[in-house]
């Protein structure tokens, strides 16, 4: 038996290995390189696990102590954006579950891998080791611990007998990396985790994950005809992303096929390639007589933009109904269940077999050339330094891109706007998932900062989504844990989101008499700078556009030169 060798009052004693051991080496054998912990009471098994690794020297993923849930959730993510690895992290019983619950549902609409484990109060009362010994083991005790997230994860188990730890990890793993992606939740009760393992701990073998959806061949030749026959095709999506990226532009450099990434959530084709049209179909979509969405969960809005009444509509992606939205009604005229990237490279070589007629193609280039030199013409005006001393969104977001320069990787969370910071790399821009969850990119800024530590990482944040990410535990953690990263902070003193939804509704109403501001006003803003000087990073408050660019210049050198963590609290009133 594979056993550690231990003194203890002179003696040389064998020491049976836990399941807490062999549940943190299932996890590296799967890949997994960081455990993102908020502990508590269920953690004993899992603090006696990893002093023995440390001992031993036996293969285990990273720890970090993350001071909050929500954070350690969305560091998973960010690294997992960086290396494309599975994280996992570890919460205290059901409150630590419930803090996580707002970033989960970010992943489950992202479709972003993570095994998220948590305690669960010990079962047993007395005589048992590992049982209730803390006032609180009865008070925290559910009856469905895992209830309160199974809507927002894929799989929920909790586990049983010790023996059973590594199987639980494949299966776990198996899922989460299975297509669609997403979390999934373990609950460890501390006896079975505490408890001897019968059998020697070695190597774990990962499960071979079911490859992704691969179109259907019949249904690329349609959707090939019909781009053929089209006279204002139009590209919509979100989410496509790296690996879609260069047979994307590919496709549609080649066949002028405009394309917009509405609300993207990744990099899915260059800023400057000639035909990405923006980041809203409005004016592209009402004249298009083919609309194909790609990985668009929301491609346009219905109750402000209408297609054309003949229009065909082809919708594509690993899960094109998005089964996991209760309501969702956008037209499809043919659908298509595919791993993106794969199903363009299909695409190309059923559009090779056509012959378009080239007058057909030039007619679509000069209409996207058209389009874009209005858009850019009104775009240089909107983001050209102001007059006076106010500072507006597009010149901060211009001023940024110019600033941290095409390699940055930016987490966005809300308040930067994308037409104004170009980005042409893969992987270098990450916004906020449609749910909306606030307090993700600080956190997510970190865990690509953990992942990728020779890169410059940013997070551009409301002020609202500032406060929800736990700032003064988010600096805690880039100081202790060695993450310097730049936070550029769009202050208003408000929730844009709140007050722009209320004057839709109501802007000749009572509310907006007022221009939408109750329940929206965040006056008086916190001196945000001080947050991070108190953990030896470097702030400043920019009120002046004039000010702004040697500011953004002097934060990013502190982050990039002296490796401190860097705020800007950007006064945009």
């Amino acid at each position: 038996m594979v056993a550690q060798l231990t003194a203890q009052r002179g003696e040389v004693k064998e020491r049976m290995p836990i399941a807490g051991e062999a549940f943190l080496r299932a996890l590296a054998d799967h890949g997994v390189d960081y455990f993102f912990a908020n502990p508590g009471t269920d953690f004993p098994p899992i603090v006696e696990a990893y002093s023995r690794a440390k001992q031993s020297n036996a293969k285990v993923p990273q720890p970090l102590v993350i001071p909050h849930e929500n954070l350690a959730v969305a560091m998973a993510h960010g690294a997992y954006a960086m290396n494309g690895r599975v994280q996992a992290v570890m919460l205290h019983v059901n409150v630590g579950t419930a803090n996580a619950i707002n970033n989960i549902i970010n992943l489950n609409r992202d479709n972003i891998p993570l095994i998220l484990a948590a305690g669960r109060t010990p079962i047993t009362e007395k005589g048992k080791f590992g049982g209730r010994n803390r006032y609180i083991h009865w008070g925290q005790e559910m009856f469905d611990q895992a209830g309160m997230l199974r809507e927002a994860v894929k799989w929920d188990y909790e586990l049983r007998i010790p023996e059973q730890i590594v199987d639980v990890v494949s299966r776990a793993y198996e899922i989460t990396m299975s297509s669609p992606r997403g979390p999934v939740y373990l609950s460890l009760p501390r006896e079975p985790l505490a408890a001897p393992m019968p059998e020697p701990l070695g190597p774990v073998k990962p499960r071979s994950t079911p490859s992704a959806p691969h179109a259907d061949p019949r249904l690329i030749a349609t959707l090939a005809e019909w781009i053929a026959a089209a006279e204002k095709p139009l590209i919509i999506t979100t989410t496509s992303g790296a690996e879609a990226m260069a047979p994307l532009g590919r496709l549609a450099e080649k066949y002028a096929l405009p394309v917009v990434t509405q609300r993207q959530r990744v990099v899915c084709l260059p800023s400057s390639h000639p035909m990405h049209m923006g980041y809203d179909p409005q004016g592209l979509l009402q004249e298009a007589d083919l609309i194909i969405v790609i990985d668009a969960d929301v491609p346009w809005i219905p109750n402000e933009q209408t297609p054309r009444e003949d229009a065909r509509f082809v919708t594509i992606g690993e899960d094109p109904a998005f089964r996991r939205y209760p309501m969702r009604s956008f037209p499809s005229d043919l659908a298509i269940t595919s791993k993106t990237s794969s199903m363009l490279e299909m695409l190309e070589q059923a559009l090779a077999k056509h012959s378009i007629p080239e007058a057909r193609i030039t007619a679509r280039r000069t209409r996207a050339a058209d389009f874009n030199k209005k858009r850019n013409e009104q775009l240089a005006k909107a983001s050209a330094k102001p007059a006076g001393d106010k500072i507006t969104f597009a010149y901060l977001s211009r001023l940024i891109g110019e600033t941290v320069g095409e390699d940055a990787v930016i987490f966005n969370e809300y308040s930067m706007m994308q037409e104004h910071c170009p980005r042409d790399k893969p992987d270098t821009f990450y916004g906020l998932s449609s749910a909306g969850g606030l307090g993700w990119g600080f956190g997510a800024a970190l865990g690509a900062k953990l992942a990728a530590p020779d890169k410059l990482v940013v997070a551009t944040l409301g002020d609202g989504a500032y406060m929800f990410s736990n700032p003064m535990v988010a600096h805690w953690v880039s100081d202790v844990h060695k993450l310097p990263i730049l936070t550029i902070i769009f202050n208003n003193s408000l929730y844009g989101a709140v007050r722009g939804a209320t004057m839709s509704m109501f802007k000749d109403g009572v509310a907006g008499q007022d221009g939408g501001r109750f329940m929206a006003d965040l006056n008086p803003s916190p001196v945000f700078e001080m947050a991070v000087k108190a953990q030896g990073g470097h702030g400043e408050r920019v009120e002046k556009a004039a000010d702004l660019p040697a500011a953004l210049a002097r934060a990013r050198d502190v982050v990039v030169k002296e490796k401190r963590q860097a705020l800007v609290n950007v006064i945009c009133p």
